[in-house]
């Protein structure tokens, strides 16, 4: 326990610098920023910062994409309530109830509760990555090469299992982001592999290309393609009334408390986050209110569980990516990204050899989570006033940044061209219901399989039974093998399917 008060007092004296404390207000209001404008997402924001990360301290850098993921979950809530455009992916579900009560002018109470029940969720989350690192790492640290393989195993049947939509097509896009992180040189031999005779493509495919083209081009088509001017009439009514009375509290502090148990269990998952965890949270509301029939009406519980819920998960899946060096989800895959930049080695290592690093940022979590209450009730005027701004004049200035961002990281036009195609790959997909999440995850997740893989069967001398002979090997191994029938069998795929149905119609 003394442990513990230790490393958190070393976390914010390292957070509590001027550069820190500003990088995290930067990543808070960017973070806002994101979640209030429809069509641009969390994922191609961070993808687009990583580049400017090269000139930050490592700690600071971090700190400020961290700000950003866990900011978007806040922005996101703002206009699903106010005009029911949800920012973010995991907003959808609070634009059922939030927006029904913003229509009856109660839109402050479902603010206010927003930011209480994502403050909340997202303190209770960061008490859980302080409480849970350190045991972890000690654990992570009785693994070997064969036990790592078997973990990304693990992970990457999540992502199928926790997909949304068809099991096959969730394989497929896995399969397709262990392929595209095998293009480039072999990791033993040196050897081209893939190339196809391009000399751009000898050091591989840049990581941060194909997640902008994926994520951030895809989704800018996309939106050109649907047409992202949506019903604003809301905009131009004035916001009264931001606080909550004391039934509001009452019957929302149950729900948030839900919600972040919820979303803090299913945030450590890897293939989770914050969207399922959302989705979840406000499934599991519904079934055990007494009152189903006021969701989606505007019961203020609708908006309390997933608020809580997206944010406790944002943080909790830090803790996979800190201790284990395994990112749970796109934004976690984008943050190994980061610290690869800045030539650290994400897994239980970190802990032990740069504990300023970690326990900085989880102290900052703290502070950003603070910084967000505090800045983000008087700030929804302006947020309002930024949704008026038609998206035909938005999106040029976003291509734009994404365009500046992916040439900085290697001064190589040839990417620019890269992440262009991947874009029409990624739209391509969306429209063909293909979930590209689980791409990135394959992608990162890639080289470290394959490195693991053959160092345990060099250490093995060959011998491919080593993945089950060794006990925790095989218990991942075996867990991996039942989700992926459980996957498959028709009785829990409706359910799956229905989760998200209830939760969107």
């Amino acid at each position: 326990m003394l442990d513990l008060f230790s490393n958190l007092a070393l976390g914010f004296q390292v957070a509590a610098s001027p550069t820190n404390l500003g990088l995290c207000l930067v990543g808070a209001l960017v973070g806002t920023l994101v979640g209030v404008l429809p069509g641009i997402g969390t994922i191609a924001t961070v993808a687009m910062l990583l580049p400017i990360t090269f000139g930050l301290p490592p700690v600071g850098a971090l700190i400020m994409l961290a700000g950003i993921y866990y900011g978007a979950q806040y922005g996101g809530s703002t206009t699903s309530i106010l005009v029911n455009i949800p920012g973010e992916a995991g907003s959808v579900v609070t634009a059922l109830d939030g927006f029904q009560m913003a229509k009856q002018g109660r839109a402050g109470p479902a603010l206010a509760i927003a930011a209480i029940g994502s403050f909340f969720a997202g303190c209770a989350a960061t008490v859980l990555i302080a409480v849970l690192g350190a045991p972890l790492t000690k654990l992570a640290l009785a693994f070997g090469p064969a036990e790592y393989f078997s973990l990304m195993v693990l992970g990457l049947i999540f992502a199928v299992v926790l997909a949304k939509g068809s099991v096959l097509k969730a394989i497929a896009m896995i399969l397709l982001g262990l392929l595209l992180s095998m293009v480039g040189s072999d990791i033993e031999t040196g050897a081209s592999r893939m190339t196809f005779g391009i000399p751009e493509l000898a050091d591989g495919l840049g990581f941060a290309t194909v997640a902008m083209g994926v994520f951030g081009f895809a989704e800018i088509i996309r939106n050109l393609d649907t047409g992202a001017e949506s019903d604003r009439e809301l905009v131009q009514q004035k916001i009264t009334g931001l606080m909550p009375t004391r039934k509001d509290l009452t019957d929302s502090a149950p729900a948030i408390a839900r919600g972040t148990v919820l979303g803090s269990i299913l945030g450590i998952l890897p293939g989770g986050g914050a969207v399922i965890a959302s989705f979840a949270a406000y499934t599991l509301e519904k079934k055990i209110s007494r009152t189903p029939h006021l969701f989606g009406r505007g019961a203020i519980q609708g908006v309390a569980a997933p608020e809580s819920a997206n944010n406790a998960a944002a943080q909790t899946s830090f803790i996979p990516l800190l201790t284990l060096g395994i990112p749970p989800n796109a934004v976690m895959a984008l943050m190994v990204g980061a610290m690869t930049i800045h030539g650290i080695v994400p897994g239980p290592q970190v802990m032990q050899k740069q504990p300023e690093l970690v326990w900085g940022m989880i102290a900052s979590m703290w502070i950003g989570n603070l910084m967000l209450l505090i800045i983000n009730l008087p700030l929804v005027g302006i947020w309002v006033r930024l949704l008026r701004v038609p998206y035909r004049l938005l999106f040029p200035v976003i291509v734009v940044f994404c365009a500046i961002g992916i040439y900085s990281v290697n001064n190589a036009p040839m990417d620019v061209v890269l992440a262009g195609v991947f874009g029409l790959v990624g739209y391509w997909l969306v429209k063909h219901d293909f979930e590209p999440a689980p791409l990135l995850l394959g992608m990162v997740l890639g080289p470290l399989m394959e490195e693991n893989l053959r160092r345990a069967l060099l250490i093995s001398r060959g011998d491919a039974t080593v993945f089950v002979t060794r006990p925790l090997s095989a218990t991942l191994l075996a867990i991996a093998a039942g989700l992926l029938i459980l996957a498959v069998l028709p009785a829990l795929r409706r359910k799956r399917d229905e989760v998200f149905v209830e939760s969107e119609g």
